[in-house]
């Protein structure tokens, strides 16, 4: 094989620098949704090398006296590079970083933002189960992604915790922070910017890709997406997948009551653990990404949810 020259050598290392920059996140074009809001969406699939990782959404609001960042990727280049796309957008200050949930294409990108000066903030529970399990999470992507990828990566502590819903000051226009308790994970919140009416939803919601209830509690979910139902929202920026209306909230909910729904009729058959996985077949969700991966995690972990639940009530009669 005769060695590359010349332009075509050039061609091949132009497409090899451009694979790595799409790779560490470098490539995240923000995409305004509303007045001041901004999104920048994930890829689609699991983390991988592929996508460098970058599977979860990310955003931020532009205020008179500043800007929000909601999520931060899922190492400190994917900071770095959300924070480099913010300053092509605007010259306002960066005030504060909200974290809205602890799931690990959120949270890494922190180090960029401490790395700053710029404060972060999340829930009191996010902030302790992210102690409690990042450390093992680091070292998954730190094999997974590859050392250079997840260079000067850390699990970051929040300069500010909160535990209730609260109004945020700082960039010039109202965003508030909403907790509506254990959900989609025990200190899940969404972010509503009140001008637009456009909400952050974090955890609580994805679009087109299927919701993960490792760490939820599926009736405070439904509670929490009830009130979300009442709040006159114009649009969603989904924790994964692309933006949408507010009908979003009324698919998801239909998902999570079909599958506790699926799940509690093969309990009821007694079926095995083992036939689970493949007996909660849900059609209409089949598209969705990681329908075969998460959706089936799912309905074995509802699943064994509802048996517990039976044999509490058994245990108790008796």
């Amino acid at each position: 094989m005769q060695p590359l020259r010349g332009p075509l050598l050039l061609a091949v290392v132009a497409t090899l620098a451009a694979c790595a920059t799409a790779a560490d996140g470098a490539d995240a074009q923000p995409v305004a949704v509303a007045d001041g809001i901004y999104m920048l969406r994930g890829a689609a699939g699991e983390v991988g090398p592929e996508n460098g990782g970058r599977v979860g959404n990310a955003g931020f609001i532009v205020g008179p006296s500043g800007v929000l960042v909601i999520d931060s990727g899922v190492s400190r280049a994917q900071g770095s590079a959300l924070l480099a796309a913010i300053a092509r957008t605007t010259d306002k200050p960066v005030r504060l970083l909200v974290i809205t949930h602890a799931r690990q294409e959120f949270l890494f990108g922190a180090a960029a933002f401490r790395e700053r000066g710029v404060p972060i903030q999340m829930h009191t529970k996010t902030a302790r189960l992210m102690a409690a399990r990042c450390d093992g999470c680091l070292r998954t992507l730190q094999r997974t992604l590859g050392e250079e990828a997840m260079r000067g990566t850390a699990v970051v502590k929040p300069d500010v915790t909160f535990d209730e819903t609260q109004l945020l000051a700082g960039i010039g226009r109202p965003v508030r922070l909403l907790y509506l308790g254990h959900g989609s994970g025990p200190g899940d919140v969404a972010v509503l910017d009140e001008n637009t009416r456009t909400l952050f939803a974090g955890g609580m919601l994805d679009n087109g890709r299927i919701p993960d209830v490792q760490d939820s509690q599926l009736n405070g979910w439904a509670q929490a997406l009830a009130t979300l139902r009442g709040l006159r929202l114009a649009r969603i920026v989904p924790g994964h997948g692309a933006a949408a209306g507010p009908e979003l909230i009324a698919t998801v909910e239909r998902y999570l009551t079909e599958l506790q729904a699926r799940a509690q009729a093969l309990l009821d058959a007694d079926v095995a653990l083992s036939q689970v996985a493949d007996g909660v077949q849900m059609p209409a969700f089949a598209d969705w990404d990681q329908y075969d991966t998460i959706h089936r995690r799912n309905a074995s972990i509802v699943f064994l949810r509802l048996e517990q639940e039976r044999l509490t009530k058994e245990g108790t009669k008796s």
